[in-house]
């Protein structure tokens, strides 16, 4: 799996003019799966995801997670972050899960974040042509590949 983390102040998705996900103060997680992601990918990632230390604390050091300011998350599925650009200028895929893995993969990642936030995650809707807008809090972004991670 591999993640791009925003911190926002607020974010939406929509579908034909429509907001179908929406936060206030928290993260928008762009996610994209390739073939064979494990359950312990799944765990340590969603661990990862909400005690990372990127809010401000009282003396404006990023020392509050998600969990700890009351934040929300807004996931968004992304196969394109699977992109691979070695060679030309067409983009490979390749490596991307397919919609028959990358589905139920989404929805596990959904289930899992919603358990340890503590409440309902927001969600895109897998396959739609999606605008994303966002107000990027600080900027800070984090980029986290799970097969870079030694378990």
């Amino acid at each position: 799996m591999r993640v791009v983390i925003q911190r926002v102040k607020h974010a939406k998705v929509e579908v034909e003019n429509k907001t179908i996900g929406e936060i206030t103060k928290g993260l928008l997680i762009l996610i994209g799966f390739e073939e064979e992601e494990t359950d312990e990918e799944f765990e340590w990632l969603s661990n990862k995801i909400v005690n990372m230390r990127i809010f401000p604390d009282e003396n404006d050091v990023m020392n509050k997670s998600v969990l700890d300011c009351d934040g929300e998350i807004l996931l968004v599925s992304q196969f394109t972050l699977h992109a691979s650009t070695k060679k030309g200028n067409r983009p490979s895929y390749i490596r991307a899960a397919k919609p028959d893995l990358s589905i139920p993969y989404y929805q596990k990642s959904i289930e899992i974040l919603s358990q340890k936030l503590g409440k309902k995650v927001q969600t895109g809707e897998f396959g739609a042509d999606m605008q994303v807008s966002l107000l990027n809090d600080g900027p800070v972004t984090i980029i986290i590949d799970t097969k870079q991670k030694d378990f």
